[in-house]
């Protein structure tokens, strides 16, 4: 560790330093003035470590600015100084200093990011604190009460508590109405004891329900539940405008003062609300909140109006109309169920409740707006829920203790009690209304008449503006979710075209665009007056968002990812699960077709986000079930065991940077892709201190550069001082238990002719180690070679490597009905033949012929033939087409022979045959020269190289690839110039790709089934 002295400091030093200053001192010859002394209270991470641990120290004491991912606005830029600063000795550049230990400004070179803080703070204002510069306004901040519960509470309650509770409490009666509440709650607070979780797994911005789960899904199911979720919100507005205009409508209709027309009414009645409801956004989320308020106040009086009117004695006209006060009696009738209509059934009328039960992410929806999300939203939300759900429940309880189902309204129905042929409860307090509940055309009653709590309640009005307050407040929150959930979508670019409408406007960053977008949306819908079709599928919009959150809990649960750490601990991933499971019941108990159409719609959505693959990361817990699926196939593939049926060729590719060799990378992704394991491996030669840099700063470009070319591939390096030591290491140590490489791919070496005579000899020395690690070898050889690097800039940022123009290669091209021409020569296990047939079954190469070529003798031809049908046969590889070169054993040209000989001339060490020990000192320093002996002694297997050129060129020259099998020289009795000398010859003057390949000599075709 970087440590500094700090000796005991003289009385004059006075101020507050930071490591800058400190260092400053005391290379200027002044004693370092020690921070345990000194006054104030803005401390450096290394004044803090002075007073903790008494010296003073480039490390820095645990900080939120540390971990936080943006700092607050006038806030200086602290961080954690990197391992280098902590190893390295530090470079200390004097700072001039005034006497008296009144330091100027200034900073050491201390590296990296150990200058944290200001240098020193003298008492004087700095220049962001100037008097001339006014401090930027605080954006506005909403707490739980006012920020959640509240919202929550007026989005939840609306019509149906006014409307149709009293209805359902007729029809099903007071206990099957106390059942669909509490399974409606049971929903809604599994979904937010799910909210409550992931909101308290770290800091949560503006979003609301798209932040949650696209941040914990990921943006796929994110986005698709993103923008359905604010299109939802948008039409909702329109929903709740139009039940509003609707019993506005009804009023002007009872004093006979239409507009225009019942429907045209709800139209203009709508824009006009709907319009002043903007003007209340656009004023900004103090006015929307302030709003808020009263609406909830108007709530909280005509519901206090509606428990004061059940206790004042019922009036005649009252008690015609079915209301008596509590009674015993009535409670005892009206708590069994009573089926009546079309709509009489348990389910039918859960489908009608449930949606009075939503609205519990009107507080989340707007989380960018609170102080504190992670403790609003889950106190707020559940406070909401249980006073709303309170709410429903009293008000069931009451209005079936005092109302009966049938009631006729006609004063004349009063009768003595006891009066014979009265049938019914209301016969026992003097009101006849026998004939028309036998009838069922009882106009009043619970079940009868929808405004009944009007009825009941001390002032009827009241009921009205209550109504009226439930629908307003609906429509503001979901005018204020929609835009903020929609600009948050924006921002993040998830889909095209929307982009525009995710500026923010003033210190709340408001979405004003967003406001006005979803302003047009509402209006269009109000102008259709017919809300009746599309209601369905908002209700069912908002269950998709309940399942995708409450299976993002579990999900996030079940994966044991470290990173999921939630403050909120009362949810259980099982009963987030069930959440989920149950809301996409009752998706289609609600309607089903409905059902179908918001699965569409996500499912859509979600396969658009798929293709486009967005660049973005939030670590989301799919990200964490990637890594837990993989790590637990990969530890359960080690239990299997191997068996040939199951090979796969899986390749070590000695690509060095990707980019510089595309059409190697091609080739063998080619084969690979879907199949096998592919590792990109590059070999970092200099030493450490220098490449360690260039390893960090370019893996992952090349990374991103195969996942841009669409090759399903790993990148991995070493630093090593010479190459062959770097692809030892690779070659031991790539891979993951059972999946690593068996084969070794590289490139052929063109400039070996030319090249230092120790990298040759690295060359082939690299193939010896791998058939020393029990490697198959692939090695391709291309007319105009495979390094681009000449023309391809060596780029150290990942983004310009990822960026860069993509080389096409032939391996991209469609082949067309050529041929794949394989010369299987000598038996290495199958793979010369293996590679080849994976090749044959990609789309580009499908029209390709195969074509095998084998050695025989032209006297037994059709036999070999034969056998070499029967065995392909056998290993049902499909090739059908077998050539049996007769010639292969003749001797070549003589100006091939001499081309040959040129070739070698270079390396020939002219030793005259002489004795081993003399050719040994004569070749020291210099491995790779070739004896006369050697030369003799090779010669036959050097011919038959040349000869086999001849036949390539004779038979293979149109050829789409040629496939042979590599020559294999004795580790130490053949020098490397003449291995090379033999692969050039081989494979010179061809046009199509040379596929040299050699197995490990075992066995990776069968043809047995077990």
């Amino acid at each position: 560790m970087s440590e500094l002295p700090c000796p005991e400091p003289p009385a004059r030093c006075r101020g507050r330093f930071t490591i800058s200053t400190l260092l400053g001192v005391e290379e200027a010859g002044w004693p370092p003035c020690e921070a345990a002394g000194c006054e104030g209270t803005h401390l450096s991470g290394s004044t803090l470590c002075t007073r903790t641990f008494g010296y003073n120290t480039v490390d820095v004491v645990p900080a939120y600015e540390h971990y936080a991912n943006s700092k607050g606005v006038g806030e200086a830029r602290r961080g954690r100084p990197s391992l280098a600063d902590l190893r390295s000795i530090l470079k200390v550049r004097p700072i001039p200093m005034s006497p008296g230990c009144a330091l100027h400004r200034g900073s050491a070179q201390v590296p990296g990011g150990a200058r944290a803080g200001l240098a020193l703070h003298d008492g004087l204002p700095s220049a962001d604190e100037g008097p001339g510069r006014a401090p930027a306004p605080e954006p506005i901040r909403f707490g739980w009460v006012k920020g959640v519960m509240i919202r929550c509470m007026l989005n939840i309650w609306g019509v149906i508590l006014y409307l149709r509770l009293p209805w359902i409490t007729a029809q099903a009666g007071i206990a099957l109405t106390w059942l669909i509440i509490l399974m409606s709650v049971t929903v809604t607070t599994i979904t937010s004891l799910s909210i409550s979780a992931i909101s308290t797994n770290g800091k949560v911005k503006s979003g609301g329900t798209y932040f949650l789960i696209s941040r914990s899904l990921g943006p796929e199911l994110g986005g698709s539940i993103g923008l359905i979720f604010a299109f939802a919100n948008a039409v909702a507005v329109a929903m709740h405008t139009v039940g509003f205009a609707e019993t506005v409508r009804d009023l002007l209709q009872e004093h006979d003062s239409l507009m225009v027309d019942p429907t045209n009414d709800i139209r203009i009645i709508g824009v006009v609300t709907v319009t002043v409801l903007l003007g209340i956004s656009l004023a900004g989320m103090e006015w929307e909140a302030k709003a808020q308020v009263l609406f909830f106040l108007v709530i909280l009086v005509s519901f206090a109006n509606y428990l004061v009117g059940t206790v004042i004695p019922a009036t005649t006209e009252k008690q015609a109309k079915g209301f008596f006060g509590y009674r015993a009696d009535i409670f005892a009738q009206n708590l069994v169920p009573s089926w009546r209509g079309p709509e009489g059934s348990f389910f039918s009328l859960f489908s009608i409740f449930f949606p009075s039960a939503t609205g519990i992410l009107a507080g989340a929806n707007i989380s960018g707006d609170l102080k504190d999300p992670a403790v609003a939203i889950p106190k707020g939300t559940l406070m909401a829920i249980f006073w709303t759900t309170m709410s429903y429940l009293v008000l069931s309880a009451t209005i079936g203790a005092c109302v009966v189902r049938d009631a006729s309204g006609s004063l004349n129905d009063s009768v003595p009690v006891g009066s014979p042929g009265c049938e019914g409860l209301a016969c026992g307090f003097g009101w006849n209304f026998t004939d028309c509940a036998q009838r069922q055309s009882c106009p009043y009653g619970l079940s009868n008449r929808y405004q009944s709590m009007s009825m009941v309640s001390g002032f009827g009005p009241l009921i009205t503006a209550g109504i009226f307050g439930a629908t307003l407040s609906s429509a503001l929150a979901c005018l204020i979710s929609a835009p903020k959930v929609f600009q948050c979508l924006c921002e993040d670019q998830l889909y095209p075209l929307i982009g525009f409408f995710g500026k923010g406007y003033g210190k709340n960053n408001e979405p004003i665009r967003g406001y006005v977008l979803t302003y047009v949306i509402a209006v269009g819908f109000i102008l259709i007056a017919e809300l009746n079709a599309i209601a369905p599928i908002i209700s069912n919009f908002f269950l998709c968002s309940y399942a995708l959150i409450n299976f993002s809990c579990f999900h996030a649960s079940v994966t044991n990812s470290p990173g999921w750490r939630p403050s909120f601990r009362y949810y259980s991933k099982w009963t987030a699960l069930f959440g989920a499971a149950i809301s996409v019941v009752i998706m289609f108990l609600l309607t089903w077709w409905a059902a179908l159409i918001a699965l569409g719609i996500v499912v859509f959505l979600l396969g658009y986000v798929l293709y486009k693959k967005p660049d973005v990361n939030w670590g989301s817990s799919m990200q964490a079930s990637s890594y837990n699926m993989a790590l637990s196939y990969s530890v359960g593939l080690s239990e299997v065991d191997e068996h040939i049926k199951n090979y796969r060729p899986q390749c070590l590719v000695l690509t060095g940077p990707p980019n510089f060799r595309p059409a190697l990378v091609d080739f063998v992704g080619t084969f690979t892709k879907n199949l096998s394991l592919m590792i990109c491996g590059n070999v970092l030669i200099g030493p450490r201190k220098q490449k360690m840099p260039e390893s960090r700063l370019t893996s992952d470009g090349h990374t991103r550069w195969l996942l841009k070319r669409q090759i399903k591939a790993f990148y991995t390096n070493v630093l090593a001082e010479d190459l062959r030591s770097g692809v030892q290491m690779l070659m031991q140590a790539a891979g993951l238990g059972k999946m690593r490489p068996n084969i070794l791919a590289l490139g052929y070496k063109r400039d070996w002719q030319v090249a230092a005579p120790q990298s040759v000899e690295d060359y082939v020395g690299i193939l010896h180690d791998a058939f020393d690690f029990k490697y198959g070898v692939c090695l391709l050889r291309m007319k105009e070679g495979l390094n681009v690097s000449r023309v391809v800039q060596a780029h150290t940022d990942p983004g310009e490597l990822a960026a860069e123009q993509q080389a096409s290669t032939i391996f991209q091209s469609q082949q067309g009905k050529k041929t794949i021409d394989i010369y299987w020569l000598f038996d290495d296990g199958g793979l010369t033949l293996l590679i080849p047939y994976l090749l044959g079954r990609k789309k580009r190469w499908g029209k390709c012929k195969i074509r095998v070529f084998v050695g025989g003798q032209i006297n037994r031809m059709d036999e070999e033939r034969k056998a070499i049908v029967s065995l392909l046969s056998k290993f049902r590889l499909g090739f059908h087409e077998v050539h049996v070169l007769p010639d292969i054993n003749q001797k070549p040209r003589p100006e091939h022979i001499k081309r040959f000989d040129d070739l070698v001339v270079p390396f020939r060490l002219n030793d005259g045959f002489k004795d081993e020990a003399t050719v040994s000192e004569m070749r020291h320093g210099c491995p790779w020269k070739i004896s006369d002996e050697e030369l003799h002694k090779h010669r036959a297997k050097s011919l038959r190289q040349v000869r086999l050129n001849e036949i390539l060129l004779e038979h293979s020259q149109d050829a789409a690839l040629i496939a042979i099998t590599l020559p294999v020289g004795r580790k130490g009795g053949c020098p490397s110039s003449l291995y090379m000398a033999w692969l050039e010859s081989l494979s010179r003057d061809l046009r199509p790709p040379v596929v040299l390949t050699r197995g490990n000599q075992e066995n990776v075709l069968t043809f047995y089934c077990q």
